[in-house]
């Protein structure tokens, strides 16, 4: 491969020069171009794009921190993300973490090293402390909500949905309320704030009516057999509209409890289940036009309750 010191020694320019014309830069005397670029295509010549980024200031690259690429929650936010990345010729590398430490640690360590121009956060295992530290090399962008000023975040206000949900269970006059969850309380604030409301609003509430660790439709299935064998209820509120489906043909031919589900999927819509609607796509768009414009705000997006 030809490198641009062996283009300038051919074409009698300084490497200088050379780089001026592959970069369209102005000013440059135009037979002098045309030379250029005719020995440029005649030797198929491609420019180290990593020099030319470190040359520039800029990768044109920003990267999201996923804990999973196969959860609805994050593939919508990842969606938004992705759309306005587009819109401003940006490349977008999803960087899955699984919730390991160490591997989240590797990605800001990357930032470091100018591998991207900033970081998407859609969630995090690490303390907030340790990855702030890394914002002296790149613009990181929190999809929850971060109080410290200086610092971008978009995030959901769960409160007035999960309110609302529990109002709907009060119209049907229900009593007893199951729940399924997916992150402990100790790592997830939506977690936290539900079991808090579940706790203040039915009085029976405790630790034996909440599933935990469910993610999908098996886990919803395993939910649902838990709660018709072992401890009937009257309603479940589950963390995602795939275990709300689970749950939903678990109980096929059986006395369906009411069922609210979360994230708003085609399958609550199919199966006419109530839900509620985060608005991640806006999330996500949000996060990156935060990025894009150098801004550092606080952003909150309402969710909705839908009932079908």
């Amino acid at each position: 491969m030809v490198t641009i010191k062996e283009l300038a020694k051919l074409s009698g320019y300084s490497t200088t020069m050379i780089s001026r014309v592959i970069n369209n830069y102005p000013y440059v005397d135009e037979e002098k171009r045309r030379e250029i670029l005719k020995l440029v295509d005649e030797l198929n010549y491609r420019p180290n794009s990593i020099a030319r980024n470190l040359s520039i200031g800029k990768t044109y690259n920003i990267g999201v921190i996923v804990p999973s690429l196969n959860r609805p929650y994050f593939e919508q936010i990842v969606s938004g993300i992705a759309e306005e990345a587009f819109h401003h010729n940006y490349k977008v590398t999803l960087l899955p973490t699984n919730y390991d430490r160490k591997i989240e640690l590797g990605y800001l360590e990357e930032l470091s090293t100018k591998l991207y121009d900033g970081l998407i956060i859609t969630s995090k295992i690490n303390s907030l402390k340790k990855i702030l530290d890394y914002q002296q090399y790149g613009p990181l962008i929190f999809c929850e909500y971060v109080p410290n000023e200086g610092v971008a975040s978009v995030s959901i206000d769960r409160e007035k949905a999960f309110m609302d949900t529990m109002a709907y269970f009060f119209d049907h006059n229900v009593k007893k309320i199951g729940m399924t969850t997916g992150r402990n309380e100790r790592y997830s604030d939506s977690t936290k704030l539900l079991l808090k409301l579940a706790k203040k609003n039915f009085k029976t509430f405790d630790q034996s009516d909440v599933v935990r660790n469910c993610r999908t439709y098996e886990d919803g299935y395993r939910a649902g057999k838990f709660f018709y064998e072992e401890n009937q209820v009257e309603a479940i509120l589950t963390n995602g509209d795939e275990v709300s489906a689970g749950i939903y043909d678990f109980y096929r031919g059986k006395k369906l409890p009411l069922i609210v589900g979360q994230d708003n999927l085609l399958a609550s819509k199919l199966l006419n289940l109530s839900t509620i609607d985060y608005h991640l796509t806006k999330c996500g768009r949000e996060a990156f036009l935060q990025f894009i414009n150098n801004r550092k705000d606080k952003i909150m997006i309402e969710s909705t309750f839908i009932e079908r």
